[in-house]
């Protein structure tokens, strides 16, 4: 497992190569959102758009082929935790 933890509006590059699963943990409210990527470039959400989550929210995703990459719009809070698959 890694962690990456988010404090700004900058494109972050979790991890690249072939995730199982995502966990995304919200540590303080946003108004805004975060884009959810399945590449290791681009800023189009292919994964999911989370708007205006509430602290405390949790959201899971799975099966990621090329890495994991998140863009919030504005200044968050946020824990990403990816999960590798095993072989």
């Amino acid at each position: 497992m890694a962690k990456s933890y988010i404090v700004d509006t900058t494109e972050t590059q979790v991890i690249t190569g072939a995730v199982a699963r995502v966990l995304i943990q919200v540590n303080a409210a946003l108004t805004g959102s975060i884009k959810v990527i399945d590449a290791t470039s681009g800023t189009t959400a292919n994964v999911a758009t989370i708007t205006n989550p509430t602290v405390g929210s949790r959201y899971e995703y799975s099966d990621f082929t090329s890495g994991v990459r998140i863009i919030a719009s504005t200044t968050c809070d946020i824990t990403v935790s990816t999960f590798t698959k095993r072989n």
